[in-house]
């Protein structure tokens, strides 16, 4: 059986755990540019087999939250730049989650307060974060307006532009779509969100036809051996919800497999929450199998709430990488504890989102303490 602590190949990567660091939002980046302190803060948790970045807009429509980061103007690429060189320099490895929020912001994140877009004017039961008075604040989205067929070839050129600025220019060992948690391409492959009548709308080949063009643009723009896509088949986040999950991920997972892709990383249940939903059952070791029946070689990763006894089970059962989030924020050094059989520091709430150093780069290594 496959130990946390075995190396693994994972596209053009080799890993030397399977112990991954789960995106997490974390709005430390005023104007959407990376920080020095953003820079420490990954640094500090480099001994994980790959970094994931916080999700990080492809694009100024494509940013729906107060102080996350960009990946679409030279001085966002410099910080970005920082971040990646203090990962490597620590020995460590670090991709970006390419991000686009769709229908998620409220209308003052967007260019020239706009109203956000989506695959239909279908506004999303959820909540984003603006910063008042100096503080991170919870607001309903804003009514969105429907894209225009016309254009999505520029949304997906956008993605392919991240994807060669992250690598090329900012230092990237790769990226990671996100596919997953009721954001843009969520939105179009699921029909809670998803009720046009052309060609990106109906069917499920025709919903899902953004995600795959955005990810072939992306592969062939910088090899499926640096692209890992991020899927989330059952998650209420976000007002995310299809009728019918389990062919449509499955058409899905069956198309990705030809694109050799790096890994899939799968949302088991709901983020944040149980990884069984009476109310949305999904067969997850059927997805695998039709991905690996369709000739899919990428790796298998899955998240949510994994501790390290479930995350051992996982690789029993399969999976050849375990995505750590919360545990990550207050323990930069969580590859150690999890061999040490250590205990674990409790993280922040209150810090979770926006501030500086405190319950960012103060959580205390082991050797500290």
């Amino acid at each position: 059986m496959s130990s946390l602590f075995d190396t693994v190949r994972v596209g053009d990567l080799l890993l030397p755990n399977r112990i991954v660091m789960a995106p997490l939002t974390r709005n430390r980046a005023p104007d959407a540019i990376p920080t020095k302190l953003m820079a420490d803060y990954y640094a500090q948790r480099a001994t994980a087999g790959l970094l994931i970045t916080e999700a990080t807009a492809i694009s100024h429509q494509a940013q729906g939250y107060a102080d996350v980061p960009g990946l679409y103007g030279t001085e966002q690429l410099d910080g970005w730049k920082q971040v990646t060189q203090a990962v490597h320099d620590a020995g460590g490895q670090v991709v970006v989650q390419l991000w686009h929020v769709g229908r998620v912001p409220h209308h003052a994140r967007q260019p020239g307060g706009g109203p956000p877009v989506a695959p239909s004017a279908i506004a999303a039961k959820t909540k984003t974060v603006l910063i008042r008075d100096g503080v991170p604040t919870f607001v309903p989205t804003s009514e969105p307006r429907a894209l225009d067929a016309e254009e999505l070839p520029e949304i997906v050129h956008t993605y392919r532009a991240a994807a060669l600025n992250a690598v090329q220019t900012a230092g990237f060992d790769g990226v990671e779509i996100h596919g997953a948690n009721g954001y843009l391409l969520d939105q179009f492959l699921k029909n809670g969100s998803n009720r046009r009548i052309d060609d990106y709308g109906g069917s499920i080949k025709n919903r899902a036809r953004l995600l795959l063009e955005a990810t072939r643009a992306i592969v062939d723009a910088i090899g499926g051996g640096r692209t890992g896509i991020r899927l989330s088949p059952v998650t209420p986040a976000n007002d995310a919800f299809d009728s019918n999950p389990q062919p449509l991920f499955e058409y899905v997972v069956k198309h990705l497999a030809k694109l050799g892709l790096a890994y899939l990383h799968i949302i088991v249940g709901a983020t944040g929450g149980a990884r069984e939903l009476a109310e949305r059952p999904f067969d997850y070791a059927a997805l695998k199998a039709a991905y690996r029946a369709a000739g899919g070689t990428g790796a298998w990763m899955v998240n949510n709430g994994y501790d390290q006894a479930s995350a051992l089970q996982a690789l029993a059962d399969g999976a050849d990488l375990v995505a750590f989030g919360k545990a990550y924020i207050a323990n930069p050094d969580l590859v150690t504890r999890l061999a040490t059989n250590a205990p674990l520091n409790t993280p922040d709430p209150a810090t979770f989102y926006g501030g500086g150093a405190i319950g960012y780069t103060d959580y205390p290594a082991l050797q500290n303490k």
